[in-house]
């Protein structure tokens, strides 16, 4: 029997035992129905999972304790880097559910000229614990171990000059200079850039121009900003990356 996985953002090792986080010991207890003795799986993070048994189901807490630790060995090695233009709501949530599901290494959210969601620091705070609630949720799913990174959002210029020595960078374009077949990847790293919901601006492109991105076409259709990410992370995988 599959077990669930759990995402705890604290440190975990054999023979520890800790109060999980409100939201795991909702899940396992409340809609698992798990008890005391039941087993389960944790990770934060580290690149393993850890088998872990509940000892506690109190109304303020639960425990569990940990019993062994192992590798997760299900990383691909390419190492992509996800710049999302920000979309809104639901659409951003799902480009970050697919995108942790499909491997990507981090994600970079950033401001551009035509981004419909505005953010003042306190709604880029709780949009940020938000993204990587859904992010470690992806991970629980997909049975990864290490959780993608994800940085504050930017100005699409100052996340662009910040990739200098990123490897290869390419943007999604129908009329790009290079397709999947033409493409080449550097050190095994990969940044690609999708737009919001509105596009890439001329200013946009010419930003990404000049900060060595290359456009990449798929194919000579428009794609959505929720279906693009999607499509050019699963091609790269294809070919360079979980083969």
């Amino acid at each position: 029997m599959r077990l669930t996985r759990s995402y705890v953002d604290a440190p975990l090792s054999p023979g520890r035992s800790l109060a999980l986080p409100e939201s795991a010991a909702n899940h396992l207890t409340r809609v698992l129905r798990l008890r005391e003795g039941d087993a389960c799986v944790l990770f934060n993070g580290d690149g393993l999972d850890h088998a872990a048994r509940i000892v506690t189901v109190g109304k303020r807490e639960v425990v569990a304790e940990v019993l062994s630790s192992r590798a997760v060995d299900n990383e691909s090695p390419l190492r992509i880097t996800l710049l999302q233009g920000i979309a809104r709501g639901e659409k951003m949530d799902l480009i970050l559910q697919k995108a942790t599901e499909l491997g990507v290494a981090a994600v970079l959210p950033v401001v551009a000229e035509r981004t419909e969601v505005k953010l003042d620091a306190e709604r880029t705070e709780k949009r940020l614990a938000h993204w990587r609630s859904v992010i470690a949720s992806a991970c629980e799913q997909s049975g990864r171990a290490t959780v993608p990174s994800l940085s504050p959002p930017l100005p699409l210029a100052d996340a662009a000059r910040g990739l200098a020595d990123a490897g290869t960078r390419l943007t999604l374009d129908p009329t790009g200079e290079v397709s999947l077949a033409t493409v080449s990847v550097e050190a095994a790293s990969v940044v690609v850039a999708i737009g919001p919901e509105g596009g890439w601006s001329p200013r946009d492109r010419e930003t990404l121009r000049l900060a060595g991105f290359t456009g990449l076409r798929l194919g000579p259709r428009i794609l959505r900003t929720e279906t693009a990410g999607m499509a050019a992370i699963a091609a790269l995988q294809s070919r360079f990356g979980d083969l």
